[in-house]
């Protein structure tokens, strides 16, 4: 009887085990590795490139820009993967701001060197030279591009593409980009097109802050309507839609810079970012860049209240003190607010980001600055935005709604364009 009774148990035991696990898999199928929510095999486009497609680079001195976030599903590292087949002849890589390993803060330079793992050498594209030369050109039969781009204009590594295809076309070496995912979708399109006179290395085409498409998608659309005219060929993914965030992957997200740590922080930037163009801390030098917003001079409460009474879509603050270990206001009890995303659908990151800079603005107009303009009448701000006239709206008391009404225009112009160069359905 006992016997019975114990062989009960475990058969019991076993369907709860199996009932959960079974639940869990139903529940969140798209943290399963290789497939999204509707069980179609995800692929990168490095994996369909070594899969399907390596006659690309098979027998061919290939040169590599990456950084940490070139890895496969597995997070084999697209370096390490390629210097050791036996097929490719890896022979330099190429490292954008941030470099090859990522080890460098924003903005640092980072100078020449030789990658310890492979014996590389490393060309840096974010230091005097940010487009790759006739040198460091010359054993390349083909320019492979593997970085994890966040969806914003003003992410810099999107013109590190550009240059290179430049660079590329000037060498007449074909250029392959290896599409990913854009980690916040593929279906929203945000903020004011950049203007021609604001172009930098923070935004370089009339593009808006909140883009919608991929690497891969951006690189057609650089290299046609702005007449760059590279080789170029485009790796595309397989089992991504354009509705897709980066969760719905089940990739796991790795950072693509040292203040881009999760994918809300990629969520909240389009519109958080704009804060660096002023003296109030975006965050950095906390574990939470972007999310917290904050200075000396700002009342949590009085801030969170105000920010919470728009009733923003798909947002909201919380009260928060900080003291950055680095940056602005480093050392120092700042005093702000965290966004909290809870709808990310709903969540508009350039509107949040304008009401947040316009409200510290009107709040504190004794204390709060736009960063200083340049010899041209430039200021950083200015560069973040792609223009002039917001910043003088918020400086003359104009409603963010207006501000946003001015842009429709252009941005549906844009939209026009936009639509021949997408690669992905929703």
């Amino acid at each position: 009887m006992k016997k019975w009774f114990m062989v009960a148990i475990v058969l019991l035991m076993t369907w709860s085990t199996f009932s959960v696990v079974f639940a869990d898999h139903k529940s969140n199928p798209g943290k399963q590795k290789g497939h999204q929510k509707e069980g179609e095999t995800f692929k990168l486009g490095v994996e369909v490139l070594l899969d399907e497609e390596k006659a690309l680079i098979e027998g061919k001195k290939v040169g590599l820009i990456t950084n940490p976030t070139g890895v496969d599903q597995d997070l084999n590292s697209i370096v390490d993967t390629l210097h050791n087949d036996d097929d490719v002849d890896l022979t330099a890589l190429y490292g954008p701001e941030h470099g090859v390993r990522g080890s460098a803060q924003a903005g640092e330079y980072v100078e020449f060197y030789t990658d310890e793992e492979t014996g590389l050498p490393v060309y840096s594209l974010y230091g005097q030279t940010r487009k790759p030369t006739s040198e460091m050109l010359e054993d390349i039969d083909v320019l492979l591009f593997d970085i994890q781009d966040v969806g914003t204009r003003f992410y810099t590594y999107i013109y590190t593409m550009a240059y290179a295809m430049e660079a590329a076309q000037e060498n007449d070496i074909p250029f392959i980009v290896l599409d990913r995912p854009n980690p916040i979708g593929g279906g929203k399109v945000e903020g004011p097109v950049l203007e021609e006179e604001y172009k930098s290395f923070v935004g370089n085409y009339p593009i808006p802050l909140r883009h919608g498409m991929t690497v891969g998608e951006l690189a057609k659309f650089f290299n046609t309507e702005f007449d760059i005219g590279a080789e170029l060929t485009v790796v595309e993914m397989q089992g991504w839609k354009r509705n897709m965030d980066y969760d719905d992957t089940g990739l796991e997200f790795v950072a693509p810079s040292p203040n881009m740590p999760t994918v809300d922080t990629a969520f909240v930037y389009p519109g958080a970012a704009l804060i660096e163009g002023t003296n109030v801390s975006e965050g950095r030098g906390t574990t939470r860049p972007f999310e917290l917003i904050g200075a000396p001079f700002i009342n949590s409460t009085d801030l969170a209240a105000e920010m919470n009474g728009y009733h923003l879509p798909g947002v909201k603050f919380r009260a928060a003190s900080f003291t950055p270990s680095f940056s602005k206001h480093a050392g120092e009890l700042s005093h702000g607010v965290q966004i909290h995303i809870v709808d990310r659908e709903e969540f508009n990151a350039v509107e949040t980001g304008l009401y947040l800079v316009k409200t510290i603005h009107d709040m504190y107009p004794e204390d709060f600055q736009f960063r200083a303009e340049n010899s041209s009448g430039i200021s950083f701000f200015d560069h973040l935005i792609g223009n002039g006239w917001v910043r003088e709206a918020i400086e003359n008391g104009d409603s963010v709604e207006d501000m946003k009404e001015r842009w429709q225009n252009d941005q549906k112009e844009f939209n026009k364009v936009r639509k021949h160069y997408l690669l992905y359905k929703k």
